[in-house]
């Protein structure tokens, strides 16, 4: 006899609260639980999300998933290590709910196991490569010198002209999406800095 997943979550153990000042330890030990059991499968839906970018052209010449398979292939053709090569398949992993601020959104998502240096780049990516194309539509085309004397300018200004920009070539020869998988995975095994870093080393 099969039973459903909603079978077994219906039937799964609960916190017994109504509200979060009368929990208690065995309360907050089930949701320990619940909570570490669902981050293990953070890589597969982040890699779920990146595929809704397969066919979205928005007008480019290659759509938004070869955009990012292409932007990582050739960071790690260049030598990057797994931090930066995840930073650049997923930089533009925000465009489908952040349209206004998909820099961010992707920053966010990468925030706890990545350096400072490639959260910054892959958080501020948005000014840097708005350097090629901003003057075309009425835009500041110098938004990036607002963090000219950042210590990582130099460095997202890299990211931007080797591979960012540069990805938008439909003869270009990227690898697949799983190629990378095995790369977000190790990554995002456990957080780096995190209010819930502590609580992932215990599980």
């Amino acid at each position: 006899m099969n039973i459903s997943q909603d079978a077994v979550s219906d039937t799964a153990e609960r916190a017994k609260f109504r509200e979060m000042k009368e929990g208690t330890a065995q309360d907050w030990a089930i949701i320990g639980g619940e909570y570490m059991a669902f981050a293990k499968g953070l890589p597969d839906r982040v890699l779920d999300h990146l595929r809704l970018l397969d066919g979205d052209f928005g007008g480019f010449p290659v759509d938004r998933l070869e955009h990012s398979l292409q932007t990582a292939t050739r960071a790690h053709r260049d030598g990057r290590d797994e931090q930066y090569v995840v930073m650049a398949l997923l930089h533009d992993i925000g465009d489908t709910l952040g349209s206004y601020n998909h820099p961010e959104v992707a920053a966010s998502i990468i925030k706890p196991f990545v350096s400072e240096e490639v959260h910054w780049i892959c958080q501020n990516h948005g000014h840097f490569q708005g350097y090629y194309y901003f003057h075309f539509l009425g835009m500041d085309q110098n938004a990036r010198d607002q963090f000219r004397d950042h210590p990582y300018f130099g460095a997202c200004a890299e990211f931007c002209e080797k591979y960012d920009q540069a990805a938008f070539d439909s003869d270009y020869q990227s690898e697949p999406l799983e190629f990378f998988e095995p790369m977000v995975r190790r990554i995002m095994t456990r957080p780096l800095h995190s209010l819930y870093a502590k609580a992932a080393e215990a599980a």
